[in-house]
């Protein structure tokens, strides 16, 4: 289910040329989730690596994450008459 999140996330991501001659990345879903790179190739590694910890990160500390794809990774109320 991860994997498909980020890969949803990495379909969503914005890729900017920056004046320096690198490249900037980021995800506009996920606030704060952003890299660069000195070619595009290695921004896109760099930014799913980000991507990752910035969810596992967020999960563990309960943040809301974004529902990407109909992807929802956010914990579900457990329904007491269930059990």
């Amino acid at each position: 289910m991860i994997t498909s999140y980020i890969t949803a996330a990495m379909h969503e991501a914005q890729y900017e040329l920056m004046e320096d001659g690198r490249f900037f990345g980021s995800i506009p879903s996920c606030k704060g989730c952003w890299a660069d790179g000195d070619t595009l190739e290695a921004c896109r590694d760099e930014l799913a690596s980000v991507l990752e910890d910035w969810l596992l990160l967020g999960i563990q500390m309960g943040h809301r994450i974004p529902v990407l794809a109909g992807i929802d990774l956010n914990p579900q109320p457990v329904n007491a008459e269930a059990y």
